[in-house]
């Protein structure tokens, strides 16, 4: 079986992550990359660290041909792609944007790809709305405790994230001469992600009704997230720790750590590691991901797994540098 794949933007940070994730994927032949920005450059010239692994040019023509479409562009622009095209119904889709993450109008119903959540879902759906990098992050350290309905306090949520979270496109906050060395808090309390997450809750607990506060940071590094989340509790660190290892032992990314982790840990996987602490009443949950990988492309390679019946972790067995 050889999946036609075609990614629709694939000259930002996550379409080149993409492009690296197919190219060496046992199952994958990618069919074009487009790109209205880079169209006719070599893709190595936009993703140098691409050079000796493709040979591919970028493209303005877009072929329905494939089995499988990634939309790697820009929040509010999926829709307006779909809206504009006929695309045959047997064309998978896997937006990586927020469009279709709460909602899915029009004739293409979308599922919400967070595979720890609903698997069986992502499983026999066409097309995908792949996670938030902070809400994939933030929701694999609440699902556990939603599932048995056990969150019945408020949750505080403080996460850092790198820069690259915040796309390719330069903005003022995104220079190397503002980030490096300095960091600083932004979207306190209003963070887009935050409906998605709510509502992935809602769905393990119906009649959630607590808040989730959540203040984001904009870290002085390149890619990763660590968020640390804290919530009453009444139970035991060991009663936790049994239920989150039970609760992500048919999930092969998520992984309990014993050790309070870093994100040199995860950086360059598709893994989520999840760290767990109790002082007295407060429960500590500590996650980390790579924002690029398992907040972004890594995932969408996951959902695209299970959509056409393969391996979970096909094309994905990445390991992490150690330094």
């Amino acid at each position: 079986m050889t999946i036609r794949a075609g990614i629709v933007g694939g000259a930002g940070y996550t379409g080149g992550e993409l492009i690296r994730l197919l190219q060496h994927h046992p199952e994958v032949r990618v069919a074009f990359v487009h790109s209205r920005s880079s169209a006719g450059k070599p893709i190595t010239e936009v993703h140098p660290d691409l050079l000796g692994e493709t040979d591919l040019v970028f493209t303005d023509t877009i072929d329905f041909d494939v089995d499988v479409l990634f939309l790697c562009l820009g929040h509010g622009h999926s829709r307006e792609f779909l809206a504009a095209r006929q695309i045959p119904n047997d064309v998978k889709i896997v937006d990586l944007s927020q469009d279709y993450r709460l909602e899915s109008p029009g004739e293409r119903p979308f599922v919400y790809g967070l595979p720890e959540l609903q698997r069986s879902e992502i499983q026999s759906a066409a097309n995908v709305a792949n996670p938030g990098c902070f809400a994939t992050g933030i929701q694999l350290g609440l699902l556990p405790l939603a599932s048995e309905h056990l969150i019945d306090s408020d949750v505080q949520v403080s996460a850092i994230t790198g820069s690259t979270g915040a796309g390719q496109s330069l903005r003022p906050t995104t220079h190397f001469s503002w980030r490096s060395g300095n960091i600083s808090v932004y979207k306190a309390f209003t963070h887009q992600h935050l409906a998605e997450i709510t509502k992935s809750v809602e769905q393990l607990q119906p009649g959630f009704s607590s808040d989730i506060n959540f203040i984001p940071i904009r870290g002085n590094f390149t890619r990763g997230i660590l968020a640390a989340l804290h919530l009453k509790s009444g139970l035991s660190r060991a009663e936790v720790s049994e239920l989150f290892n039970t609760y992500y032992a048919p999930h092969p990314f998520v992984f309990l750590s014993e050790k309070n982790p870093d994100l040199k840990q995860v950086v360059n996987t598709n893994k989520c590691f999840l760290y767990l602490e109790k002082h007295e009443e407060n429960l500590l949950v500590v996650s980390v991901l790579d924002n690029l990988l398992k907040g972004a492309s890594g995932q969408a390679v996951q959902n695209m797994n299970l959509m056409f019946g393969l391996n979970e972790t096909a094309g994905l067995q990445l390991k992490p540098s150690a330094f």
